[in-house]
């Protein structure tokens, strides 16, 4: 049972991508917790981007968003993923009670967002608003740093935390049951599988507790009817995790 579970939840992203907003979307279709995904209902249900351009400009109540994903709940809007996962972790279950635990899950996610925002920089190293075959020289160099170098580096950081967590014998990253921080880092590997197959394939030996994580979580029975519905999009070009060949290391033979 959670908490708050009267609440309407109103989450606001971008509707055909994956990205940041997915790892809301995770902590929600976990708890079990009735969600909107405004922007991706009809503007006649009172949704659709021009529903989430309006909130982006706030109502003068809240703090504005800087930007999208953000959730709404009641009259509070919380924005920044891992500042809405710190504000629904304990409504949703999703983190341990103690005050530790939840300063340690959110210094993690704030890893987790970091990680996040070197893939993106793979394929838009100079400018967001050029397009990728703008800037793919670029893109090439970044994303050899990026697998060479920082992918090995997170993910060992990562494997190092579930190690040394014996209050779960290195099966979750924070305390001894399921956090949003273990549903981030699922997400996180799904992405990295997706967009550098080759890369993590080649640290796949040094991280066996870390995929162990990223298995257990698709296993669970919300999250798997969850990756098998409608809901959960598909990645693709437009997002955070984008597979493009020439970015990915050489494959492992």
């Amino acid at each position: 049972m959670t908490k708050h579970a009267e609440d309407r939840y109103e989450l606001f992203y971008w509707p055909g991508i994956q990205g940041r907003g997915e790892f809301i979307r995770l902590a929600f279709e976990e708890a079990g917790v009735p969600y909107v995904d405004v922007a991706r209902q009809s503007a006649q249900e009172g949704g659709g981007v021009a529903a989430l351009q309006k909130a982006l400009r706030g109502d003068g109540k809240s703090l504005k968003p800087f930007a999208a994903p953000f959730v709404r709940v009641g009259d509070v809007v919380v924005a920044q993923v891992a500042n809405v996962l710190q504000f629904l972790g304990p409504r949703l279950g999703l983190v341990p009670e103690d005050e530790d635990a939840r300063r340690d899950a959110h210094q993690l996610q704030l890893t987790l967002a970091d990680l996040v925002s070197e893939v993106h920089e793979t394929h838009h190293p100079i400018s967001n608003a050029l397009y990728y075959e703008d800037q793919k020289d670029e893109a090439r160099r970044r994303a050899s740093a990026f697998v060479g170098e920082r992918l090995p580096k997170f993910l060992g950081y990562f494997e190092e935390v579930l190690e040394r967590n014996t209050r779960s014998e290195g099966r979750h990253l924070v305390g001894e049951a399921l956090t949003y921080v273990d549903l981030s880092a699922f997400q996180v590997l799904s992405g990295l599988g997706y967009a550098f197959p080759n890369g993590l394939a080649q640290v796949a030996a040094n991280i066996p507790r870390l995929l162990a994580l990223r298995d257990h979580v698709a296993a669970r029975p919300r999250i798997a009817a969850y990756l098998a519905s409608e809901r959960r999009l598909p990645f693709n070009e437009q997002g955070i995790f984008r597979r493009y060949p020439e970015l990915d290391a050489a494959p492992v033979h």
